[in-house]
């Protein structure tokens, strides 16, 4: 079983007791965090939110915050002399998936498109 999952702004694929790095979170090393922003899940039947998935959500346990590889931003005009050097580490948390768990098969979306048809059809009902 799968999830897509959105954390911090960025999409991730995940899986139960995957480990994966994202910008830094809040919170205590240890402490459990939820995520409620799930995409898609897969569990034999895949499920697709529109945009997220009513009552799916993913738990995740924050291993340690820790900085991102160095990357060097380089800056340069030819032949005027300017030259710039900066560095850049990013604030990154490592996390481990520890459940995935919610609602298959209903999304945001369909729960509403269909409560607006019913609408529409009692006014017409009304109506006549």
């Amino acid at each position: 079983m799968y999830a897509i999952v959105e954390i911090a702004g960025l999409q991730y694929k995940v899986e139960k007791d995957q480990q994966l790095f994202v910008n830094r979170l809040s919170g205590e090393e240890g402490d459990s965090v939820t995520f409620d922003r799930v995409l898609l899940t897969d569990n034999g039947s895949i499920s697709v939110g529109a945009p997220v998935i009513a009552g799916a959500s993913v738990e995740a346990q924050i291993i340690e915050h820790l900085k991102g590889d160095k990357v060097i931003v380089f800056k340069k005009k030819r032949r005027k002399g300017y030259k710039k050097k900066n560095g850049f580490r990013a604030a990154l948390t490592k996390i481990q998936i520890t459940g995935i768990s919610g609602d298959t098969g209903k999304t945001e979306k369909k729960n509403n498109a269909t409560q607006a048809k019913a609408a529409v059809a009692e006014t017409k009902n009304t109506e006549e």
